[in-house]
């Protein structure tokens, strides 16, 4: 077979047309390496070669796109890779060109990753920690990343988070109040240190709640009920929420 004509496309690939008007589609990396400008003639095992580094390509340039978007670690490109069942050591090659050339950098990614989470998310440290574990992140470089946040501002980001809970509940004792959002914040990631510190600062409605429940059941009871024994039965509906005697 000889080649008639190669043409750039508008996608930025080539368009090779064969005497046989058959038409490939490939990349210049494809025509570079085969030498394609000059030598005309294509064989069938050369044909055959032409193809698989198309293919080849095709991956690597889907993989491309896909970091464009965004930043991705090496475990999510190795997961990628792994929809378009290719030889492992084509795999392996995309990803070792993909690092030569930059696009695959999980120091990076780790910078963005905590930078997003800090900023775009309630995350605190500890879980992205185990997100960036998840993503196979070297330790090192996880605990290296994370001691560079700025202690003020996860303060100031617990803080807030803490404050809305607060302003939000409108039932809960101080007791149950600290237990629910303190269970909530280690789950997100913030330590018991930081909650506390947040927490102490923070002026909350746990009082106005005991009051709200207190004048419910005295209403509801002292229809019924008088003296030593309204007041008994109240204290046993109020212990019920999770109140203290001190309380």
């Amino acid at each position: 077979m000889k080649i008639e004509k190669i043409k750039k496309l508008n996608s930025g690939k080539y368009k090779i047309e064969l005497d046989d008007k058959n038409k490939i589609i490939t990349y210049d990396d494809v025509i570079l390496k085969h030498n394609l400008l000059f030598d005309k003639e294509l064989d069938s095992s050369k044909l055959n070669d032409l193809n698989i580094d198309t293919k080849y390509y095709d991956v690597y340039n889907k993989c491309i796109k896909y970091i464009s978007t965004k930043l991705r670690s090496e475990k999510e490109i190795s997961i990628y890779l792994d929809k378009f069942n290719i030889e492992l050591d084509d795999k392996n090659k995309i990803i070792e060109d993909l690092k030569n050339i930059g696009f695959i950098n999980d120091l990076n990614f780790t910078k963005a990753y905590i930078s997003d989470r800090i900023y775009l998310s309630n995350d605190g440290p500890e879980k992205i920690k185990k997100l960036l574990v998840e993503h196979n992140i070297p330790i090192e470089i996880i605990e290296e990343e994370i001691s560079k946040i700025d202690e003020e501002i996860i303060k100031e980001k617990l803080s807030k988070l803490i404050s809305k809970k607060i302003k939000n509940n409108h039932k809960d004792s101080n007791y149950i109040m600290r237990k629910k959002i303190y269970n909530d914040m280690i789950n997100l990631g913030y330590s018991q240190s930081m909650f506390n510190e947040c927490y102490e600062s923070q002026e909350n409605n746990a009082d106005d709640n005991l009051m709200k429940e207190f004048d419910k059941w005295y209403k509801k009871l002292s229809k019924k009920e008088q003296g030593d024994s309204l007041y008994l039965k109240i204290k046993q509906k109020l212990y019920q929420k999770g109140l203290y005697y001190e309380e």
